[in-house]
């Protein structure tokens, strides 16, 4: 693909945050005509630039929480570890990550209390040496 101008930089921008304005409205934004806007934003999405549009979901029930629990293991790697975890419906995501820590696990649950039972099954699993609970106050950035 050829350099990304600052025309380019600006479409780019306005989608980040405007995914489904309309070409139109789009180009005179930027002061193109529409096809003109239309090459350009075909030619991102060939090139890979522009993967997708997508819709940013909030929350979507209120007393819903969400947290990360972070886990040291007493060696690794540990699958009988990672099979129980598979079993919570509340665990979003494993991520095994390098450095002090091994497991980042991501959870959601419906209540404090729910979040220190499934705290309290993990810390006592056979491998886990250590049990960090970090709950998430609110999400500032969001990709997927």
């Amino acid at each position: 693909m050829q350099d990304i101008d600052a025309i380019d930089r600006t479409i780019l921008s306005i989608l980040s945050q405007e995914a489904r304005i309309p070409m139109k409205s789009l180009a005179g934004r930027i002061g193109l005509s529409r096809s003109a806007t239309t090459e350009r934003v075909t030619r991102l999405e060939k090139a890979g630039v522009i993967r997708g549009y997508r819709a940013d979901i909030g929350q979507l029930e209120e007393g819903t929480i969400q947290a990360f629990l972070l886990v040291t293991l007493k060696r690794t790697p540990s699958i009988g570890v990672l099979d129980r975890l598979a079993g919570f419906s509340t665990v979003r995501k494993v991520s095994s990550v390098s450095g002090q820590l091994d497991l980042v696990v991501e959870v959601e649950v419906g209540s404090i209390n729910a979040l220190n039972e499934l705290r309290n099954e993990v810390a006592t699993m056979d491998n886990v040496e250590d049990l960090t609970t970090s709950i998430v106050l609110r999400r500032d950035i969001e990709r997927s």
